[in-house]
């Protein structure tokens, strides 16, 4: 979403046109009912947790060189802007089964109170769900979607058809649970946003980009949202554009279906978006050439996916939560990615904050000397996208016919299609290599960097999609010797054929378990191999005490975009 300065593209394009793959998502599995004991927070005697956790982000100014557009533009992006905040509002209810305001009544002191809004809600995100407030109990793995005391088995036993549906929420009337739609539950938020992308539709000067924020504002108010996933993927010139919605599953850990709402506001780097958009019509012929069986790549990429680059303005929702995302690959509905492929948002100004501030002093305590050459932005940028393309490889539906993929594999399902991407993305980069697309001797930056990026985002925990999806990759590769750890320094070394054996092998085996839908070997791998082992804690621990933060978090707002003259008084996405 970058609109890119300038002065990065040049080489940057080099790798983006090579690389491979971004660091992704899972869910970690849950046990039948939610634990309701209480837990308090730790502390030291000195300071409180959130005080402890000061540290633990980075602060990262979001804004962007607007000056290209006029009046009317400006004030479409403050409304897009706006609509995105009312998904602050929407995952608060979400996330937080109480008020938000008499939560931070609780809070004993400021730091506290800023931690409750950084994470919307008592739960340390970036610290296995870590309450830390006083007397609130461990947070329920189904989060509000569910009643806390709900098994596995009532839910089984609830002759409900939409219960699995995205879109509603499980509720207990008279002692029998029933389902609740969003549109309704949340009905007041929705309506305020619904109008706010109407606004903005009026004020577009791209037709195409107009017809979606319509078809999206009523999909908020009607949970229909496939008319207009597939509107949005059609969309080619607009220079402005939004993800608004219920979109991600990662916080539904008891079972992997209700969607959280989220608002991302973007601006288009057109002419980078161009070069990239070319690595798109590669996917048919790399989905032949995947080293796994034939019958797990029967299914044909859709070909009209789309590769972009943008710069993020605002993150609203469950986006802004925990470790935020770096790139978007969207529309998650399986239909439509057969139809129509998917887009791949890469979001160049996040990113470039992650790699400053995060990646490239993680790399310098546990990198070999002699290999922190190969830690590149351009390779991180790479890996990122190619990431994302590979979301379109492999399979959705599982080879007995019975369904997706995500309905087999349930709370796995994340885990195993971001592990999936993360590992094929790597394939991508040497595929494309050998094919001369791309220079490979830009693959070793790809590996190392790779390594680089599983340190940084294993920080984000179990609880965590993307930390427990790296858990699985870096103990896959370390067994297999991709890497190795030099017992004197501390530091980890890529061995380049081994790295190509172990991302070979581990596709085979992740697209396999998603084509067989197999359940029971996601939750073994997962059981298993997707944990810290001691060694890499305490290398991890060296990462605290040199106080590398864990994640960015972001001064956001109307008025750090200079758009604060066009705020709806009725709206909250003024603040930074």
């Amino acid at each position: 979403m970058p609109a890119f300065a300038a002065a990065r593209v040049p080489r940057l394009l080099t790798l983006a046109c090579l690389a491979g793959l971004a660091l992704a998502g899972c869910q970690p599995g849950t046990s039948d009912t939610n634990p309701t004991a209480s837990t308090d927070a730790p502390k030291t005697s000195d300071q409180s947790y959130a005080e402890a956790h000061a540290g633990d982000y980075a602060v990262v100014p979001l804004n962007a060189d607007l000056s290209a557009f006029d009046e009317r533009g400006k004030r479409m992006i403050a409304k897009l802007v706006q609509a995105s905040a009312v998904m602050d509002d929407l995952w608060w209810q979400q996330s937080w089964d109480g008020g938000r305001e008499a939560l931070l009544e609780r809070a004993p002191d400021e730091a506290t109170r800023e931690l409750v809004r950084i994470n919307y809600g008592p739960w340390d995100r970036l610290n296995e769900d870590t309450p830390f407030i006083d007397g609130v109990p461990p947070r329920p793995p189904g989060g509000t979607f569910y009643p806390v005391d709900m098994s596995k088995a009532a839910f089984a036993a609830a002759d409900l058809p939409d219960k699995t549906s995205h879109y509603t929420l499980l509720r207990r009337e008279e002692g029998e649970l029933v389902t609740v739609p969003y549109h309704d539950a949340y009905r007041a938020d929705l309506e305020r946003a619904a109008a706010l992308l109407r606004e903005a539709a009026g004020l577009s000067d791209d037709d195409s980009f107009a017809e979606y924020l319509e078809m999206r504002a009523d999909a908020l108010l009607d949970d229909e949202f496939r008319a207009s996933d597939m509107a949005w993927m059609e969309m080619k010139s607009n220079p402005v554009d939004i993800v608004i919605g219920p979109i991600e599953t990662y916080d539904d850990q008891l079972f992997g279906y209700k969607a959280s709402y989220e608002g991302l506001v973007l601006i288009k780097n057109q002419e980078w978006s161009d070069k990239l958009a070319r690595f798109a019509a590669f996917l048919p012929a790399l989905q032949q050439g995947l080293p796994v069986d034939a019958k797990y790549k029967a299914e044909t990429p859709g070909s009209d996916a789309d590769l972009g680059a943008y710069e993020a303005v605002y993150y609203g929702g469950n986006a802004n939560v925990g470790a935020k995302t770096i790139a978007i690959n969207l529309p998650n509905d399986e239909a439509v990615q057969l139809a129509k492929g998917t887009r791949r948002l890469q979001l160049e100004n996040v990113m470039r904050a992650k790699f400053d501030k995060i990646l490239v002093p993680i790399a310098r305590l546990l990198i070999a000397d002699d290999q922190l050459k190969h830690v590149t932005f351009d390779a991180f940028f790479g890996n990122t996208m190619f990431h994302e393309v590979a979301h379109g490889l492999g399979i959705k539906n599982t080879l007995d016919g019975e369904g997706t993929v995500s309905d087999a594999l349930k709370e796995y399902a994340s885990s195993f299609e971001e592990g999936k991407a993360d590992i094929l993305g790597l394939y991508m980069v040497d595929a494309l290599s050998r094919q001369g697309e791309l220079e490979e001797s830009e693959l070793m930056d790809a590996y190392v960097t790779f390594l680089a990026g599983i340190m940084r985002s294993v920080r984000f925990g179990a609880s965590d999609a993307h930390g427990k999806a790296n858990m699985l990759r870096f103990n896959y590769f370390a067994d297999a010797g991709a890497f190795s750890r030099d017992p004197e320094t501390g530091k980890y070394r890529v061995d380049f054929d081994k790295m190509r054996e172990a991302m070979n092998s581990l596709s085979a085996k992740l697209l396999t378990v998603q084509g067989d839908g197999d359940y029971a070997e996601a939750k073994r791998m997962t059981d298993t191999i997707g944990i810290i082992k001691p060694e890499l804690e305490a290398d991890l621990a060296k990462l605290d005490a040199a106080g590398i933060p864990i994640d960015v978090r972001f001064e956001q707002g109307l008025d750090v975009l200079g758009l604060s003259e066009y705020a709806n008084a009725s709206n909250p996405a003024s603040g930074g």
